[in-house]
């Protein structure tokens, strides 16, 4: 007679599984926007970038914190190109008039053609890539292809083209007008790609399954779940926008010579480059730092909103 062989079972823990499975109510919520604000507290880069930026806009804002100094008034002759002295800490302009106040003074120029150019390719770019990326088909063909020729076409080169067709009425809606046309593609083209990795989800198929008109579903579920890269893209493009504008106004078809912007200012600086390089140097580091941070920041919240870029570090 075979002898039964017995079979060994291990012991089950049922007190140790409960406490697997139990739902931890103490911890806190989570999604992607959490997640990224919590990586960005623990970088360096975020408090140096968002320190520089409120301290532009405070700048843009509120100039008289800054400097009691005309920036146009008060302007003599027997100060050209001179050196810093008491209450002038930067110099003065071939003009004599103060380069510190000119430069905190200019500052509410340049930051609002850089935002009025972003709200205009943040609205451009969100309107055509969300309805190319969605509805697909010949929407995304007759999209894609319209943002494929205002792409080729450097917006640089269209500015100066426009801002000389309508040399008569150059102000900062102009200008932010002729960059922000032509600016807007890269920001439909990161908005498209976002939105057809997106409608793939359960989360769309349950909606549309459950009757939710398409155009819904655009508005609650995909796009809010696609902007996340837009906003990276869009810090970053502030930055450009802000350079743009310098360019323009260095090239003497930006804002008239009249407006205070760093663009003007180092235009007029550099026939004076040899002389008196401050006056050039000057008003170039403020545009650089400014047009730094806010690259700074997107980068930064380009990598917080990115996972595989936050389990990387």
């Amino acid at each position: 007679m075979a002898n039964k062989q017995e079979h060994f079972v291990a012991k089950f823990d049922e007190s140790a599984a409960a406490e697997i499975d139990a739902v931890r109510i103490s911890e806190k919520p989570t999604n992607l926007y959490l997640d990224a604000w919590r990586d960005l507290r623990t970088r360096p880069m975020f408090y140096i970038a968002g320190l520089l930026i409120i301290l532009v806009a405070t700048m843009a804002l509120f100039p008289g914190l800054f400097t009691q100094t005309p920036p146009n008034d008060n302007c003599l002759l027997a100060n050209s190109n001179g050196a810093p002295t008491a209450g002038h800490p930067l110099g003065f302009t071939r003009q004599g008039c103060d380069v510190y106040a000119r430069i905190v003074h200019g500052t509410s120029t340049s930051l609002s053609v850089g935002l009025i150019v972003t709200l205009m390719t943040m609205t451009l770019g969100i309107f055509f890539g969300a309805l190319a990326g969605f509805y697909g088909r010949w929407v995304d063909a007759i999209l894609s292809r319209a943002g494929d020729i205002f792409f080729s076409i450097p917006y640089i080169l269209a500015a100066v083209v426009i801002m000389s067709v309508f040399s008569d009425y150059r102000n900062v809606w102009v200008i932010s007008a002729a960059i922000g046309i032509f600016a807007w593609p890269s920001t439909a083209r990161v908005l498209r790609g976002e939105i057809l990795r997106v409608k793939q989800s359960d989360y769309v198929m349950a909606s549309t399954a459950i009757g939710v008109s398409r155009f819904k579903i655009l508005l609650r579920h995909v796009l809010p779940n696609s902007i996340a890269p837009v906003i990276a893209v869009t810090t970053i493009s502030l930055a450009a926008a802000i350079v743009a504008e310098a360019t323009l106004s260095f090239l003497g078809v930006g804002l008239p010579t009249s407006t205070m912007s760093w663009g003007n200012d180092i235009s007029q600086a550099q026939a004076d480059l040899r002389t008196a390089p401050q006056v050039l140097i000057w008003p170039s580091l403020a545009l650089s730092i400014t047009a730094l941070a806010f690259i700074m920041m997107g980068e930064a919240i380009r990598d917080a909103l990115d996972p595989k870029a936050r389990a990387q570090r």
